[in-house]
């Protein structure tokens, strides 16, 4: 009879080989779960994601490139030692694995409530979920947040202490209009080729602003694999 453990190394084993041949991107989304972020505010925020990466929309946009899936992870984030993953690494290769990460996610439940925002620690712990992904053509780090780092070190320094060289990081700004918060994640965070800042009006506007920021990458990625078809990353 053969051993748990061993079943359970052999299926992780065939997931890595799956995700070797086939996988086009790794995808991390980080979602903020500071003490500016209200019980009703973070919900907003799950299930939008969830209904998000649902949509006729972003399907769409994620089975783009026939054969070719995408290998998501998600994790909340707020103080220097507050993050935590929402969702495990998991490869979406039909809409049924899409389905039920959306389905994980708006089920899921923050673990932290009282911490300020610190995002060079979020990058850290982005860099360490990466250590883990299954072997993708890009990468890609989505950062939302409703406010601006004001605790820890600040995004630049994360950039050069943790391995993120080849991860482009994308940013979705909830409210902060007055404070211009887009202009900040502009300056302080986005990085890569082709990086970029969508804007949310609030947390009940952030199904919509998620949902353009999953299609507007996930079709850039298509494009540029169909332009440069032996392009490969780390």
């Amino acid at each position: 009879m053969v051993g748990r453990g061993v079943l359970f190394a052999l299926a992780l084993l065939a997931f890595a080989a799956q995700a070797r041949a086939e996988c086009r991107l790794a995808l991390v989304l980080a979602l903020d779960v500071s003490s500016s972020v209200d019980a009703a505010e973070d919900r907003l925020q799950r299930q939008g994601l969830a209904r998000a990466l649902a949509s006729d929309e972003v399907q769409a946009a994620l089975f783009s490139v026939p054969g070719q899936s995408v290998a998501l992870a998600v994790y909340e984030w707020s103080g220097r030692n507050q993050q935590d993953l929402v969702l495990p690494w998991r490869l979406l290769a039909r809409p049924v694995d899409v389905l039920a990460a959306a389905a994980e996610i708006g089920q899921s439940n923050r673990r932290f409530t009282e911490f300020p925002t610190a995002i060079g620690y979020a990058l850290g712990y982005a860099a360490a979920v990466f250590g883990t992904a299954p072997f993708c053509v890009q990468r890609t780090l989505d950062v939302s947040g409703d406010g601006i780092s004001n605790d820890g070190f600040a995004p630049q320094l994360a950039y050069r202490e943790f391995p993120l060289g080849e991860v482009t990081v994308n940013g979705l700004t909830i409210g902060g209009q007055r404070d211009d918060l887009a202009g900040y994640f502009r300056r302080e965070l986005i990085r890569g080729p082709g990086a970029f800042v969508e804007e949310a009006r609030d947390f009940h506007d952030f199904e919509r602003a998620m949902r353009r920021k999953l299609v507007r990458e996930l079709q850039a990625i298509a494009i540029g694999q169909a332009a440069a078809p032996g392009r490969r990353g780390g």
